[in-house]
């Protein structure tokens, strides 16, 4: 398996939701067993009105759906930047094996910033985490969204 290869998918979904005014995150859910890639998304809490809409919890719910099981033991989670604590409790909750992200998040991050939810007692499933996967590349696309943003 090659985490980068999959990060630069997770990168054109995050370009994909820039595009749409989503702060640009992508996420992709990977069965490592046959390098399929289940889901694939980017951020739409703004485009479907829904909060919870980050792309993690979209590619979960599609993982979900299209296995025909909300557990997704075995999948890798590819994200471009660190899941919040709500999209840490998911990919517990959905039993997730492995979670591969970009940029750390210092503001908003909940794996390796902020309550470390993986680290909890109250946390039943934690995934095997590696951060870091072409973060700079990651991290420039929300930058250049946010420098965007302000100049608006």
């Amino acid at each position: 398996m090659n985490d980068e290869h999959y990060m630069r998918q997770c990168i054109e979904q995050a370009q994909a939701a820039s595009v749409r005014g989503e702060v640009p995150v992508g996420a992709l859910v990977v069965d490592p067993n046959t390098d399929k890639v289940i889901a694939r998304t980017g951020n739409a809490p703004i485009g479907i009105c829904d909060p919870t809409a980050h792309a993690e919890i979209l590619a979960l719910r599609d993982a979900a759906y299209k296995t025909g099981n909300y557990r997704l033991s075995g999948l890798t989670l590819y994200v471009t930047l660190e899941p919040c604590t709500m999209c840490a409790g998911a990919i517990s909750n959905a039993r997730i094996t492995r979670l591969v992200y970009g940029a750390s998040d210092p503001e908003g991050g909940a794996v390796q910033n902020g309550v470390r939810f993986f680290e909890q007692t109250s946390c039943h499933s934690k995934p095997e985490v590696k951060g870091g996967v072409l973060a700079d590349e990651c991290g420039q696309i929300l930058k250049n969204f946010f420098k965007a943003r302000r100049r608006q």
